[in-house]
């Protein structure tokens, strides 16, 4: 059996991370989140993860009886950084990168797996990632940033991560990014057809030809605005390119008396359910989401595709294991 190690989550959301991390060899010995509706599907699908309803801000490992850890891993909200948002940065209640960094001051992990948004990179923020580095390279770390797209390692969707990986000089010797898959996920078509035609709607077939690219990026997740759409105008329009009504989301998949008809725009093309979005994200059919519809919907619009967390997982398993120990 290969070896497994310990992690700490922060900011796990729906568990997406956690899970790709759990199937990579990392066994969660805390996982965080602020959200009542994320920790409660958090309990529902891993009742024996020990879920803690928290601010991050507000973390102190030794006041649960924590002190060291193999890996601090987290999905860091992107708002702060994001080009659709307000780009606060460090002014941002929701900038935890910093942070996480510190938080190894108190853990002293052997690694550390950080995501985010790539607008990260951009030169706006070149402080923050100078600060965040400094802090590194204070506590004897070394680093890499690489921006990686879900779509390649198997998920039917284009999603950049930014993704920071940490660890101590004689570890991350053995590191080395996962190489992308030559080709790109399944289309949408081809990864919801069959869910389409669930219940006998006739049109699945001539609807899964037009849906005949990767999903765009799956946004709407912020806690602060939005609802249960996927996302702005843009990828709005996006969306209806692939025969798909953004507006909203759907109760159920079509029923066999729903029309397509693509030239009627939106009142032409299904919704996707809750469930479908989980798909396209790459979540197990079998993982639950709890809360309403809207509340569901956020969980999994800000979920980090499973898929490729265990493939840098992997690659961060594989450098501890050659590492001294």
């Amino acid at each position: 059996m290969s070896e497994r190690f310990t992690s700490l989550e922060i900011g796990a959301g729906v568990g997406g991370q956690a899970l790709g991390l759990e199937r990579a060899g990392f066994d969660p010995v805390m996982v965080i989140d602020n959200d009542p509706h994320a920790c409660r599907s958090l309990h529902q699908n891993r009742p024996e993860w020990n879920v803690l309803e928290l601010d991050f801000n507000d973390f102190v490992g030794a006041d649960y009886g924590l002190h060291t850890v193999d890996l601090i891993s987290g999905g860091l909200p992107s708002q702060p950084y994001s080009v659709a948002g307000k780009q606060q940065g460090t002014e941002d209640r929701r900038d935890l990168l910093r942070a996480a960094v510190w938080l190894a001051t108190e853990l002293q992990p052997r690694a550390i797996l950080l995501e985010t948004t790539p607008s990260l990179l951009m030169p706006k923020f070149v402080r923050v990632r100078t600060d965040v580095e400094e802090e590194l390279k204070h506590l004897d770390y070394v680093w890499s940033w690489m921006v990686l797209d879900a779509q390649n390692f198997g998920v039917p969707q284009t999603r950049k991560s930014c993704l920071l990986v940490t660890m101590r000089p004689d570890d991350f010797v053995f590191f080395e990014w996962p190489s992308p898959e030559a080709e790109a996920g399944a289309t949408v078509g081809e990864t919801l057809r069959d869910s389409m035609a669930s219940r006998g709607w006739p049109y699945a077939d001539a609807w899964a030809s037009l849906a005949n690219r990767v999903a765009p990026t799956i946004v709407g997740g912020s806690k602060n605005h939005g609802g249960a759409d996927l996302g702005p105008t843009r990828t709005k329009r996006l969306w209806m390119e692939l025969a798909v009504n953004g507006h909203g989301l759907g109760n159920d998949v079509p029923a066999p008396d729903f029309v397509f008809d693509p030239s009627l725009e939106r009142d032409g093309v299904p919704k996707l359910t809750v469930e479908q979005v989980m798909t396209l994200q790459g979540l197990p059919a079998d993982w639950i989401v709890t809360g309403g519809k809207t509340a569901r919907y956020k969980q999994v619009a800000q979920a980090f595709p499973p898929q490729l967390a265990e493939a840098v997982g992997k690659k961060i398993s594989a450098a501890l294991a050659r590492g001294p120990r």
